[in-house]
């Protein structure tokens, strides 16, 4: 009779403080609820769909976005329609709700774990009381490349693109960090490095797989999403492209996966020429439910 009276309180207190963390989160009015997150829209499965097309990509003014570690700004980047030139945007969850886009100095930004740090090609900037520090740069053996696309796993080994203008090949590198410092720059082998216009790195933080895009003669038309996974042995696998259910004869770049661990992200798109000869991206973000690697992971 005791055990049971002491299991029937044991359940109560548990339920209670249960009740008071979900209290906290939803009286907190800069923590998304679960279905705020992203902007509301309902969840993807294993087929892509637009993300709030209404919201960051109408009439295709889109270039790029991503939501940062703590799931309260949306940063995104339009250089179409109305923007002769690239114009960066945010969207913060603030008051219990999503705002309105605001311009922001913020470029490209690629957050850090945590979100303590952003980078933007080989700088970065440290979060401080007042917001965001001025660039600084990453030094050896980031400086003397153009960078797109940086990634880094837990312990910190970054993975990133260089291109030498103008060439238009592109290779994906890493660079891991021991004692405080970042290693000479190793370039990935061809298993990563085939086609052109190789960029746009995605390391997954224990490092088992990389995502990157890539215009290959295997591939569905322009640039498509690849990925490889790492054996047994460290060695990376051959690159596997994720099919007709992502991939199309349109562009399809910048893939990265949510802090969460839960969505896949990416731009699908094209290149318009304009009458005086310049290109323009017009594209749209769209997700996927990251189930959708696993599906690919080699059965072992």
């Amino acid at each position: 009779m005791k055990k049971a009276h002491f299991i029937l309180i044991l359940v109560l207190v548990l339920f209670l403080s249960a009740c008071n963390t979900k209290n906290q989160k939803v009286n907190d009015p800069d923590f998304p609820t679960l279905e705020d997150r992203y902007f509301g829209e309902e969840p993807p499965g294993l087929i892509p769909i637009e993300f709030a097309p209404d919201i960051v990509s109408p009439e295709g003014l889109f270039e790029g976005g991503r939501l940062s570690p703590d799931g309260k700004s949306y940063y995104f980047t339009r250089k179409n329609g109305k923007y002769e030139e690239r114009t960066f945007f945010v969207i913060r969850y603030e008051n219990g709700s999503w705002g309105n886009e605001s311009e922001t100095e913020l470029k490209w930004p690629r957050f850090s774990k945590g979100g303590d740090t952003l980078y933007r090609g080989n700088k970065y900037r440290d979060r401080t009381d007042t917001g965001w520090s001025e660039l600084k740069s990453l030094g050896a053996p980031f400086t003397d490349m153009h960078i797109m696309g940086i990634s880094f796993s837990d312990d910190g080994t970054s993975y990133f693109d260089q291109f030498e203008r103008p060439d238009t090949v592109g290779a994906i590198s890493y660079s891991r960090l021991i004692k405080g410092k970042y290693e000479p720059r190793q370039k990935m082998g061809k298993e990563i490095n085939t086609g052109t216009w190789i960029a746009h790195p995605h390391i997954a933080p224990d490092e088992s797989y990389l995502l990157w895009d890539v215009v290959r003669e295997d591939g569905f038309g322009n640039s498509d999403l690849y990925i490889s996974f790492r054996g047994k042995d460290g060695s990376w696998v051959s690159a596997i492209n994720m099919g007709d259910k992502i991939n199309t004869a349109l562009d399809e770049s910048g893939v990265h996966v949510t802090d969460d661990g839960k969505y896949l992200f990416f731009s699908r798109g094209e290149w318009e020429v304009k009458e005086d000869g310049s290109t323009n991206w017009v594209g749209t973000p769209y997700w996927v439910d990251a189930q959708v690697i696993e599906n690919i992971r080699p059965k072992e």
